[in-house]
């Protein structure tokens, strides 16, 4: 692996949707999350970090290096104790008597975890699900984080019928009828997601490095790419814009750079339907060490 990286990093990502459900509330009957007071739809942090951990799943399949921690159908125990396998340690060890044995173990089986599973050394985890009183591999903050996303403009939610005419049994066919069902959509929708990346807390705890970073902005521009269903409709990350500082703690505040990006609906438009229909521009002058990149 490469060395930390050495400069901090805030982004913007802009990602839309049409006739599609970005992220149900299963609070809701499963409707796009949205904010009751203003209208303007919302998508969690949890959800686009799933969609960054999938692709990079699907790009490494389990290269060393680049495991994912956090993945359907794997307990976590079962990585944890691979961990503590390395080190030469059983899944039932008391935690008192190992540290007896090696007081740097705790940072070993962090070690371990953040060199082999890409989204620890990105995003962090609670890593604590042995038995109260047996070692486990800890808890890390990972350097990268996201907020939640949430639309430029309100959107109005859809309930949209449909029917079903598959059966299924003997009985079902007897009925000739037709089964009704529903389907919640946003029409369109354009949404802003802010992130920060650390490099203070890379050199500190989980060592991602430049390579790690260069993966996360490819996986974030294609999280949607391998991702697509019925129920999410046409989704894809229109734009994705990096602020670069010159330091490791940073030459600016986020807000002020999240402050030069702006995104508004062109004069004309009355019910926006694409992202064409959206003016996105960042400020000329950006405070001094700070430095500007945009993807699409």
């Amino acid at each position: 692996m490469s060395e930390p990286i050495k400069n901090r990093y805030d982004f913007v990502i802009l990602f839309d949707v049409e006739n599609g459900n970005p992220n149900g509330d299963p609070d809701a009957g499963n409707m796009p999350r949205i904010d009751p007071e203003t209208g303007y739809g919302l998508v969690t942090d949890v959800c686009l970090k799933r969609k960054i951990r999938n692709y990079v799943e699907t790009l490494k399949e389990d290269e060393d290096g680049y495991r994912i921690y956090i993945k359907d159908g794997v307990p976590l125990n079962r990585s944890d104790a691979a961990a503590l396998t390395a080190c030469g340690l059983a899944p039932d060890e008391d935690l008192k008597k190992a540290k007896r044995s090696d007081p740097d173990i705790d940072r070993k089986l962090r070690d371990y975890m953040c060199a082999n599973f890409y989204d620890i050394r990105t995003f962090g985890a609670v890593m604590t699900t042995f038995v109260k009183g047996a070692l486990n591999c800890g808890q890390v903050r990972g350097p990268v984080q996201l907020s939640f996303a949430r639309s430029v403009d309100p959107i109005l939610p859809q309930e949209v019928t449909i029917t079903r005419v598959a059966i299924t049994t003997e009985a079902d066919a007897e009925k000739k009828g037709t089964e009704m069902g529903r389907k919640h959509i946003v029409p369109y929708g354009l949404y802003r997601a802010e992130g920060y990346v650390s490099a203070n807390l890379a050199r500190k705890t989980t060592g991602f490095s430049e390579d790690d970073l260069q993966l996360l902005w490819q996986a974030i521009l294609n999280m949607f790419e391998n991702d697509h269903s019925a129920a999410r409709g046409k989704m894809a990350v229109r734009e994705l814009i990096v602020f670069k500082h010159d330091s490791e703690l940073g030459n600016a505040p986020s807000y002020k750079l999240f402050d030069a990006v702006k995104v508004q609906r062109k004069e004309d438009v009355i019910a926006p339907r694409s992202y064409q229909d959206y003016t996105v521009t960042v400020a000329d002058t950006l405070p001094d060490g700070v430095t500007c990149k945009r993807f699409n």
